[in-house]
């Protein structure tokens, strides 16, 4: 039987009802990443949480996907839930795989967890084969809501891409936004996510109950335009190869 993952805001999962738009918000960003997965063949979802998108990237195409979590509870339902993982109990900024280990390394709404966050990219690119990329998502902090207290350090674009560029190449940076459907019921109703945070689930009208329950992966869309008014930062980084003449 699946090791049952407590619900502490720490973490998202699939099939909680009112957890449905932030489990959507999340898998739409590794649907975008399915792509990348398949022509690199070994993948690391670094703090791979419950291991949906892990499994995702697995399903999409890559050759092997591992998993790293540092915390023991979500490695051992990962294992039990998707068994093709390869999983892994460890310290993100100090993982233990050898150099140049993958030609893709993830990271997804993970490394605002971190108070090592150079140090993390730092053993990312360490662990990219030369030309490999990493992605890396984060909540943006002038749109998150303030006082998650698993955050330690949320980032701007700007943040973000200073944090990553003395160790890689950054060759994408994006936003993810809410799409047509998202945005037409917020110019009615007001913003969804102030919406779902001001009052227990348990009392939620029928119309954000509706909106919540039917939010899909598609309701998002990712663009280069309005970093500063997106939801969530993309960055996509390469490891140069500096034998290359």
């Amino acid at each position: 039987m699946t090791e049952t993952l407590p619900l502490t805001g720490e973490r998202t999962a699939p099939g909680i009802w009112h957890e449905n738009y932030w489990f959507a918000r999340h898998e739409a960003a590794y649907r975008w990443i399915v792509d990348w997965a398949r022509p690199n063949g070994r993948v690391l979802d670094a703090g791979c949480g419950e291991g949906y998108g892990a499994e995702l990237l697995r399903a999409g195409g890559a050759r092997q996907v591992f998993g790293l979590d540092y915390e023991g509870t979500s490695i051992r339902h990962a294992a039990k839930a998707y068994p093709q993982l390869n999983l892994v109990q460890g310290n993100l900024v100090q993982t233990g795989f050898a150099d140049e280990s993958f030609g893709l390394v993830t990271s997804l709404q993970t490394i605002e967890h971190l108070w090592e966050q150079p140090r993390f990219v730092a053993e990312c690119a360490r662990i990219l084969v030369p030309e490999g990329t990493l992605v890396l998502t984060t909540p943006n902090r002038l749109t998150f809501p303030p006082g998650n207290w698993y955050h330690t350090r949320e980032l701007t674009a700007d943040e973000l891409v200073a944090l990553v560029q003395p160790e890689l190449e950054i060759t994408d940076v994006l936003g993810l936004h809410h799409g047509e459907r998202l945005g037409a019921w917020e110019s009615q109703y007001g913003d969804c996510v102030r919406r779902q945070l001001e009052t227990e689930y348990a009392q939620w009208d029928d119309g954000l109950v509706e909106l919540v329950t039917g939010t899909r992966h598609t309701d998002f869309e990712l663009r280069r335009d309005g970093l500063d008014e997106c939801l969530d930062l993309v960055v996509v980084a390469r490891r140069p190869d500096n034998h290359a003449e």
